[in-house]
C-alpha cells in the first residue's frame, strides 16, 4: 500500500474504515497518463475541464424524448447541486451522499455535484427495495440521500432505521423543497473542494451476483484511471460520438460508459432510464447512437428478433457483465460487420481491465490486459501458471479492491493480486480466455465442467431463448450439471424437448458435460443491473438436496 496524502475531508469515516495496509492490493502507475497531482477533484476534472476544452455549447446529455443538456448546462446544474448540499444541507467534506435514481440528466448533475462539494457518492440501484438498501445504508452511513421522487417510497423509514439523521431530498415532483427547485435558487458558480487524489470519491456496493453486497471504495484518481486505461486505449471515444449504455450508474460499467468516458472525450451520452433489448435497438437507430454498451443477453435478443440491421449505424459496441458467446460475436460480425469489444471488469476495480478492440480482437478471447494493468493465472496456492493452464484470474493495476470494513477483503486480495473469482487460461500471445466463474466450475464424477461452456452449447439449440447452468448436489457423482432453460414462445417444455436439448448438447461438446437435470422455467433470476444470479439457482438446488433430496429433472439423471 502506498502512503496516503493528507486528506481534505473533515469527516474521516472513509479512511477510518479502509482495509489495513497489509490487506491492500499492489497498485501500479506504469504509464504517463496515470501520474496524478496530489490534489485532484474528479468532479471538476470531468465537467470543468470538459467545458474549458470543448466549450459550453457542445451537447453532453440527451434523452430519447429529444431533451438535451449542453456541457455548460450540466456544469451549472452540478454546481447548483454542490451549493444546495453545502449551503442548505450542511454537507462537510467526507460526508456520504446516497443517490437513488435511474439514469437521467439530474442524476448525472447530482453525481458530479456531490464530488465537487467534497462528498462521497453512494450510487444505488433505483429498483432496490428499502429492505435491500438497509445493509448498504447501515454500512455507508450517508448524511444525505438524493432520491428521484418516483423512488422515494420507504426512504424516510429507511433513514429512521438504518441512518438516523440522514437528510432526504427528492428531485422532481411538485414539492416546494425538492432538489431541482432548490437548485434553481443558486447561482451555479462554485469552486470545487480541493480534495486529495487519494481521497475516497465513491462507495460502490457490489451488484450482488455472489450474495450479500460488499462496499467497494474508489479514490478521485481512480475515476480518471479507468478512462486513462480502457477509455483511451480501447474504447477511444470521439467528440462526435453518441453513447448509449443499458447499465445503471450504480453498476460501475454504466458509470464509466455514460459519464466518465463521454465527458473526458467531449462526446454525448444518450440516457435511457429503462429499455428492453427490443426497445433499445430502435432507440439506437432512431437517435443516431454510434457507440453501444450492453450485456451479451441484449445482443443475443436483438439477433433473435431479427433486428441486427438496426445496429448498422454503430461505430463501436461493447459487451460486459458476462462473457459474450463466440457464436453471438461471430453472428454480429458476419451479419452487419460489427466486431463487439468484449471485456472483463468488476466493481472492485471500477471498470474493464482485460479487453481488445479492432485488429487486436481474437475471436473467443476476452482480450489482453489493458495498458496500465497486468494479469496472471494463479493456482490454488497463489503460484503463477504457464500458458494454456486453467486457473484463477489475478490482476494488478492503478486501481484495486479496498472493501469498506469487510473481512472478505482477504479473499479478494491475495499476495497483492486482485483475485477476481473467474477461471481463465492464457495463451502464448498473452490473450486471456474465459472458462467459468470459480464458483461455476462443476466437478462431476471427477470431471471439471465449466458451466458457461454448457450454457453456450445449450444456447445454440433453436428452441432456447436463454439458460443458466449450475451444479446440483448428487450422491453418486458429487454434482451433476443442472440446466434452467427459458424456451422461445410457443415451444412446449416436456420430456421430449429436454431429451432433444440434451442430445444436441452432446453433439456440441464432450458428452459427459451434458445437463443430466433439465428444468424449464419462465424466467431466470437477475439483479437490478440485469446480471444473471447463478447463486440463486445454486441455493435452490442445494436446498432441495438438503431437504428432500435432489430435485426432479425433466429427464432423469
Amino acid at each position: 500500500m502506498t502512503s496516503l496524502s493528507p486528506s481534505a475531508y473533515l469527516d474521516t469515516f472513509a479512511r477510518d474504515h479502509l482495509p489495513p495496509a497489509d490487506q491492500w492490493p499492489v497498485l501500479e502507475f506504469t504509464t504517463p497518463d496515470l501520474q496524478y497531482p496530489e490534489r485532484l477533484n474528479a468532479g471538476a476534472e470531468l465537467i470543468d475541464v470538459a467545458v474549458a476544452r470543448f466549450g459550453p455549447d457542445r451537447p453532453a446529455l440527451r434523452t430519447p424524448d429529444g431533451g438535451t443538456w449542453s456541457y455548460g448546462e450540466l456544469q451549472r446544474r452540478a454546481n447548483q447541486v454542490a451549493q444546495v448540499l453545502i449551503e442548505d444541507l450542511g454537507l462537510v467534506p467526507g460526508n456520504r451522499v446516497m443517490l437513488r435514481s435511474p439514469n437521467n440528466p439530474w442524476t448525472v448533475a447530482a453525481w458530479l455535484g456531490i464530488l465537487k462539494a467534497g462528498g462521497i457518492v453512494v450510487t444505488t440501484f433505483a429498483a432496490l427495495r428499502a429492505r435491500e438498501l438497509t445493509p448498504i445504508v447501515a454500512k455507508c452511513r450517508p448524511a444525505v440521500a438524493l432520491v428521484d421522487h418516483r423512488f422515494a417510497e420507504g426512504i424516510d423509514e429507511l433513514s429512521a432505521q438504518a441512518a438516523p439523521g440522514m437528510r432526504v431530498v427528492v428531485f422532481g415532483g411538485d414539492t416546494q423543497d425538492h432538489l431541482t427547485a432548490r437548485a434553481a435558487t443558486k447561482s451555479g458558480e462554485f469552486t470545487a473542494v480541493e480534495t486529495a487524489a487519494d481521497d475516497v470519491a465513491l462507495f460502490g456496493p457490489t451488484s450482488g451476483s455472489t450474495g450479500v453486497p460488499k462496499i467497494t471504495t474508489h479514490f478521485h484518481r481512480d475515476v480518471l484511471s479507468v478512462d486513462n486505461t480502457f477509455g483511451k486505449h480501447v474504447l477511444r471515444l470521439q467528440p462526435d460520438d453518441v453513447v448509449s449504455c443499458t447499465a445503471p450508474f450504480a453498476f460501475t460499467f454504466g458509470l464509466g460508459m455514460l459519464v466518465v468516458f463521454p465527458l473526458r472525450a467531449g462526446a454525448c451520452a444518450l440516457l435511457t432510464e429503462q429499455a428492453t433489448p427490443d426497445e433499445l435497438v430502435d432507440i439506437v437507430a432512431d437517435c443516431g447512437v454510434t457507440v453501444l454498451a450492453t450485456a451479451p443477453t441484449a445482443y443475443k435478443r436483438i439477433l433473435a428478433v431479427g433486428k441486427a440491421d438496426r445496429l448498422r449505424g454503430l461505430r463501436s459496441a461493447v459487451s460486459a457483465g458476462e462473457h459474450i458467446p463466440q457464436q453471438t460475436w461471430e453472428h454480429l460480425r458476419d451479419e452487419i460487420g460489427l466486431e463487439v469489444i468484449d471485456g472483463i471488469g468488476g466493481t472492485e476495480l471500477l471498470h474493464i481491465f482485460i479487453s481488445a478492440a479492432g485488429d487486436d480482437i481474437r475471436p473467443g478471447a476476452t482480450g489482453r490486459p489493458v495498458p496500465g494493468y497486468r494479469a496472471a493465472i494463479l493456482d490454488d496456492d497463489g503460484n503463477e501458471l504457464p500458458a494454456g493452464a486453467e486457473g484463477r484470474l489475478a490482476v494488478i493495476g492503478p486501481v484495486g479492491c479496498r472493501y469498506l470494513d469487510d473481512e472478505r477483503q482477504r479473499v479478494y486480495v491475495q499476495g497483492g493480486w486482485n483475485v477476481t473469482g473467474d477461471t481463465f487460461r492464457r495463451d502464448e500471445d498473452g490473450y486471456f480466455y474465459y472458462e467459468a466463474r470459480t464458483d461455476n466450475m462443476i466437478i462431476s464424477s471427477g470431471y471439471n465442467i465449466g458451466a458457461p461452456e454448457v450454457e453456450a452449447a445449450i444456447d445454440t439449440h433453436p428452441d432456447v431463448a436463454e439458460c443458466a447452468v449450475v451444479g446440483r448436489p448428487d450422491e453418486a457423482r458429487g454434482s451433476v450439471v443442472c440446466a434452467f432453460i427459458v424456451l422461445k414462445d410457443g415451444v412446449v417444455g416436456d420430456a421430449a424437448e429436454a431429451k432433444e436439448i440434451q442430445d444436441h448438447v452432446k453433439q456440441q461438446i464432450a458428452p459427459y458435460k451434458y445437463p443430466r437435470d433439465v428444468r424449464f422455467v419462465d424466467a431466470l433470476p437477475r439483479n437490478s443491473s440485469g446480471k444473471l444470479q447463478h447463486y440463486q439457482l445454486r441455493r435452490q438446488v442445494q436446498a432441495e438436496a438438503s431437504s428432500t433430496g435432489p430435485g426432479t429433472s425433466a429427464v432423469g439423471a
